[in-house]
């Protein structure tokens, strides 16, 4: 044997030896995971089915996966308050014999299957049963952990999720005692509101009902009162309560765009922490203009279904909050790409959490929000005494944070027997028309 022929053996035999080492130690690890799960054989998805309840007073839905590890399952969120009928097809007839018999451990694999399982995509009734699907899935991975989900996103960047809440009323000394309601609840971020959105209790004339036009219930609202009494709003609440509170406000669409630029240059003069939704996602080409006007925080994307409508206003940093509704866009697994994708363009969070998301849905927005560096600010809401019996481990509002109950997965339950006594209302829910004076339709 010469030299090389020599070492090419040791060298082999070397290889042999380190490959022998670490298979064995690879074995070792593999044994340690597998005490770790309680040696469980790969789980698979045995039913998906859509769980609705009414205890809030809005449309919730509940998607839960049940597993073949008899008393395993997860919950998620799949709310979708005004097509709620369509969303429990969705997840009852298309979902559970899509997802039936697949690993629950394979969540990116779901989702991205199943998303393209319909072939058209970024539809809204389709986003909140995925999402509900999605979320469950987090849930059992969690449970399987017996970690709280924010810990298999890489722990707590802070120790509960500050909020805020909510004050209006119909005239200024209204609103001001329910901003004093609120700071005495703790909160430091507020969202004012004269009246509902837009103010439309200020306006008086309805000619299109004199005309009959559309249906006597449709709304009145025109831009026009809004537009002079919400400067007033904030002078109003900024002189009374100082410079320390936080003021939100949202515009929630309802104004021409080029209005809505220029509110917020008169509202920079009293510092709001941020405007919300100053026009609507079939405008967000007046971004670039409001942007290069004003220094207003701006918040946009509830509405959002589509990856197109919140990647450029992000990374070309013409937002400073997105806003998006985490169970409309697809779940967590989407949301956590959203917020990697503002943190590197310093887009703060403040995920939609209204009364139309369940408690399921409020927790997966609480745990993202304690994963992620670029939080910003959270939406609150008070579970009714009803939606905690529904619903055991809500998250809980403690001096204007969101703190979470520090179970495994989300943290939260479903009892259905108790989900039962809250059925659906008969109306359709469907938002109800809100018009100008002329009749003109103006979208929310």
């Amino acid at each position: 044997m010469n030299r090389r022929e020599m070492m090419k053996g040791l060298g082999v035999s070397a290889a042999a030896g380190a490959f022998g080492f670490l298979g064995s130690k690879n074995e070792a690890m593999a044994q340690t995971y597998s005490k770790a799960t309680n040696g469980l054989a790969p789980l698979k998805i045995t039913k998906v089915r859509a769980i609705p309840t009414n205890p809030q007073g809005q449309r919730l839905i509940v998607v839960k996966v049940e597993t073949s590890e008899p008393g395993l399952y997860g919950l998620g969120c799949a709310t979708f308050n005004q097509r709620a009928t369509t969303v429990i097809n969705a997840v009852d007839e298309f979902l559970d014999p899509f997802a039936r018999g697949r690993d629950v451990d394979t969540i990116e694999d779901i989702w991205q299957t199943a998303y393209t399982s319909s072939y058209w995509r970024n539809g809204p009734v389709l986003n909140n049963a995925l999402s509900g699907l999605d979320q469950a899935l987090w849930d059992i991975k969690g449970k399987r952990a017996n970690m709280p989900v924010y810990q298999l996103l890489g722990g707590k960047c802070r120790f509960a999720a500050d909020c805020y809440s909510h004050s209006s009323g119909r005239d200024l000394q209204e609103l001001e005692d329910s901003v004093e309601k609120n700071m005495a609840r703790g909160f430091r971020h507020i969202r004012i509101q004269l009246g509902g959105y837009g103010s439309s209790h200020l306006s008086e004339s309805a000619d299109f009902k004199e005309q009959g036009f559309g249906l006597p219930s449709d709304t009145l609202m025109d831009a026009r009162p809004y537009l002079k009494a919400t400067p007033k709003m904030f002078e109003h609440i900024r002189n009374k309560f100082g410079d320390d509170l936080e003021l939100l406000h949202d515009v929630h669409e309802r104004i021409e765009p080029i209005d809505a630029i220029r509110l917020l240059k008169e509202l920079e003069k009293y510092r709001p922490f941020f405007i919300e939704d100053p026009v609507s996602p079939e405008q967000i080409g007046y971004f670039r203009m409001l942007r290069q006007q004003t220094s207003v925080p701006i918040a946009m994307g509830e509405l959002f279904n589509s990856p197109h409508e919140w990647v450029g206003l992000m990374s070309e940093r013409l937002i400073d909050f997105i806003r998006v509704h985490i169970s409309q866009v697809g779940g967590l697994t989407v949301a956590r790409k959203i917020a990697t994708l503002g943190e590197w363009f310093n887009v703060r969070s403040a995920w939609h959490g209204p009364g139309d998301v369940s408690p399921v849905g409020h927790a997966a927005n609480v745990h993202l929000d304690l994963a992620i560096p670029n939080f910003g600010i959270q939406e609150s809401i008070v579970f009714r005494d009803s939606t905690q019996e529904v619903f055991p481990g809500c998250p809980v509002v403690k001096n204007g944070y969101f703190h979470l109950h520090e179970g495994p997965g989300w943290g939260v339950e479903i009892n259905e027997e108790a989900a039962r006594k809250f059925p659906f209302p008969s109306d359709p829910g469907f938002w109800r028309p809100v018009r100008r004076r002329d009749g003109t339709s103006v979208r929310p």
